[in-house]
């Protein structure tokens, strides 16, 4: 029985150097050295059709900046080859907000092709016919896809088997629960007359779990609330806070 292929990212960008970048080093880079997950960075360029390579032009109706031409990214999207069983993406901040529970899908798949905008945005009419899905990883504009489209392929990375150190440390992280994460304390035991919570140090393992999804719920109603407000009714709710907010 052979094993099935590793996790793949295939990326289309005009920057190819780009990556991997930062996830060549650290725990994905160890992990992209064992072979645990690949990773290519392939240029829409190569796909243009004239001497000059040319790859946008003006938008249509007017205004500023140039939009990527729908034909030379469509050709360069099926130049890629990926099968139907890989989701195509388009990093964009139109899109649907990225999520801990998307990013742990596609980390169970066989990975995805990301497409990288630059310019004014993309044709409309290649997202459509290739059905990309459109990703956003928060409100605001970058230069380009690439370092959206590292942070999506970093999130996903992680969570693969065989990357971290311990199977917990993706688990009790924030988001995994709809949950921001409890606070963290490590040695020295007092710093700047400050010391660790009691608690953390009781050796009571019941305990240091109630207090810490305590302060996971209370972070989370306070400082996200839209999260707060997806479970009301979360089973096992050690206490409401008091910022709780209705939705």
């Amino acid at each position: 029985m052979t094993n099935p292929p590793p996790w793949r990212a295939t990326v289309l960008t005009l920057f190819p150097e780009m990556f991997p970048g930062p996830l060549g080093v650290s725990l994905a880079g160890r992990a992209l050295a064992s072979g645990l997950w690949e990773i290519e960075a392939r240029d829409i360029r190569a796909s243009a059709t004239d001497r000059h390579r040319s790859v946008d032009d003006t938008p249509a109706g007017g205004g500023p900046g140039m939009v990527l031409r729908a034909d030379v990214l469509a050709a360069a999207i099926d130049a890629a080859e990926t099968g139907s069983d890989r989701p195509r993406l388009l990093m964009s901040p139109r899109g649907r907000p990225l999520t801990q529970a998307r990013v742990t899908e596609l980390a169970q798949g066989p990975g995805p092709l990301i497409v990288c905008g630059r310019f004014e945005g993309i044709d409309q009419r290649v997202i459509d016919a290739r059905r990309l899905e459109e990703v956003s990883i928060g409100d605001y504009v970058l230069s380009g896809g690439e370092i959206a489209a590292l942070a999506l392929i970093d999130a996903c990375v992680r969570l693969l088997p065989g990357v971290m150190g311990k199977e917990a440390s993706g688990t009790e992280e924030s988001f995994s629960d709809d949950l921001l994460e409890y606070p963290q304390y490590t040695r020295p035991q007092l710093f700047e007359g400050v010391p660790i919570p009691e608690i953390l140090t009781s050796g009571d393992h019941a305990k240091v779990a109630t207090w810490r999804r305590a302060e996971s719920e209370a972070l989370t109603a306070a400082r996200r609330p839209d999260l707060w407000a997806k479970a009301p009714n979360r089973p096992g709710r050690q206490k409401t806070p008091k910022n709780k907010t209705d939705g």
